[in-house]
C-alpha cells in the first residue's frame, strides 16, 4: 500500500469508526428505551435493561456496518473534495478508480473484524444477554426467548420444543428408526435436566416402543438418555439463527439438509450474513459518484442526507426482498445478495456517468 492509499484509507477508517460508534450508541439508546418496558416485571430493573442493551450492541454493529461504510465513504471523499485534494490528485493523473480502490481496500480489514465479531462476540454476548434477562425475569423470560430446534444423529431424531427460563430443554421428543426406516421407539418428556457429562435426565416420560407391529406404551417419572448433542451445542442452539456464529449456522443447515429437513429460513439468514461484506463494497461504489459530483453537492449536510436516504432505501429493499424471497421460495443466496449486487451495479453506472461528465467538463 503506497502513501496515497494509506492516506485515504486512514482518513476513511477514522470517519468509519466515528460513524459506527455514533450509530451504535443511537440505536442502543432506542433499544434501551424498548427494554425499559420490561422494568417492574419480576426483578427486572433499569440496570438489567442497561446490561441487556450493552450485550446486544455487538449484533447492532453487524447490522449497521453497511450504512456506516456508506456514510464514512461519503464524508471522507466529501472532505477530500471540499479541500480540493481530489481535484489535485486527478490533475496529477490519479484516476477515480485508484481513489475508490483505496476505499475498497479499507473494506478488507473491516470485513475480517466483522467476521470475528459475528463468530465469537455476538453469540457469547447474546447468551449473556439472555441469561441476565432470564435471571431477572424468571418465568416471564420464556416468552421472550421461546423456540426449540431439531437435531439428528445416525437414525435418531431429537426435537426440543422450548427451553425453561433456566435454559433446560422442555417438550422433548426423541425418535429412533431402524435400518429399514421403520420407527422403533418414541420418547416424549415434559422436560430434561442436562448433567455435566452430557446425559439427559428426562422428566415425566412417555415411551412408545414398536413390538410386533404394535405400540407398547410405558410411563416413567424419570429416565436417563445418552444425548448425542453436547452441552456446548445446546447453548448455541438456544440462540436465534441471526445470533449464531456463521460457521456453526452453516454446519447446522448442512445437518438439517442432510436429514431432509426444511432450512430455508436459516439458509436465508446465513446468506444475509454473507451479504454483509458484499454490501460494504456496494456502499463504497454507491457513495463514490457523489464525491465526484458538482461542488454544490459536496456539503457535509447534503452528503449526510444522501447517505441517510440511501441507507434507508437499502434497508427497506433488503427487508422487502427478504420476505418476498421467503414467501416465494426463491433461492436464499439470490434473495440475500440481490439488494447489495443491485446497489453495487447502480453505483458503478452512476460512477461511469460522473466520470463522463467530468471528462466533458474538463474538455
Amino acid at each position: 500500500m503506497n502513501l496515497l492509499d494509506r492516506y485515504i484509507g486512514l482518513l476513511a477508517l477514522r470517519v468509519f469508526s466515528l460513524v459506527m460508534a455514533a450509530l451504535t450508541v443511537l440505536f442502543s439508546l432506542l433499544a434501551f428505551v424498548q427494554q425499559l418496558s420490561l422494568v417492574g416485571q419480576g426483578h427486572y430493573g433499569a440496570g438489567d435493561a442497561l446490561i441487556h442493551t450493552v450485550f446486544a450492541a455487538p449484533a447492532l454493529v453487524l447490522q449497521l456496518a453497511p450504512v456506516a461504510m456508506l456514510l464514512a465513504s461519503l464524508l471522507a471523499l466529501g472532505l477530500l473534495a471540499r479541500h480540493a485534494e481530489l481535484t489535485a490528485w486527478r490533475s496529477l493523473g490519479v484516476s477515480e478508480a485508484r481513489i475508490i480502490g483505496a476505499l475498497l481496500k479499507l473494506a478488507v480489514p473491516v470485513i475480517f473484524v466483522l467476521f470475528l465479531i459475528a463468530q465469537y462476540v455476538v453469540p457469547t454476548a447474546q447468551l449473556l444477554a439472555q441469561g441476565a434477562q432470564e435471571a431477572a425475569l424468571g418465568a416471564r423470560a420464556t416468552a421472550l426467548h421461546s423456540g426449540g430446534f431439531w437435531a439428528a444423529h445416525e437414525r435418531q431424531f431429537l426435537e426440543v420444543g422450548d427451553f425453561t427460563a433456566g435454559g433446560m430443554p422442555e417438550d422433548v421428543d426423541i425418535y429412533a428408526f431402524g435400518a429399514d426406516g421403520a420407527l422403533l421407539d418414541y420418547i416424549h418428556a415434559m422436560r430434561a435436566d442436562i448433567a455435566p457429562d452430557g446425559t439427559w435426565r428426562l422428566r415425566d416420560v412417555l415411551v412408545k416402543q414398536v413390538v410386533g407391529g404394535r405400540f407398547i406404551t410405558t410411563r416413567a417419572g424419570e429416565m436417563d438418555w445418552p444425548s448425542f448433542v453436547a452441552p456446548a451445542q445446546i447453548r448455541l442452539l438456544r440462540l436465534p439463527p441471526q445470533a449464531m456464529p456463521p460457521v456453526g449456522l452453516f454446519q447446522y443447515i448442512h445437518e438439517m439438509k442432510r436429514n431432509d429437513q426444511q432450512a430455508q429460513n436459516d439458509e436465508l439468514i446465513f446468506w444475509s450474513m454473507v451479504a454483509i461484506p458484499v454490501a460494504l463494497l456496494a456502499m463504497v461504489l454507491a457513495a463514490a459518484p457523489f464525491a465526484f459530483a458538482a461542488p454544490r453537492l459536496q456539503s457535509a449536510g447534503r452528503q449526510l442526507l444522501i447517505g441517510a436516504l440511501l441507507g434507508i432505501g437499502f434497508e427497506l429493499t433488503q427487508q422487502l426482498v427478504f420476505y418476498a424471497g421467503l414467501r416465494l421460495g426463491a433461492p436464499p443466496v439470490l434473495t440475500a445478495l440481490a439488494p447489495a449486487l443491485l446497489l453495487g451495479g447502480v453505483g458503478l453506472y452512476m460512477l461511469q456517468r460522473a466520470h463522463g461528465a467530468l471528462r466533458r467538463g474538463s474538455g
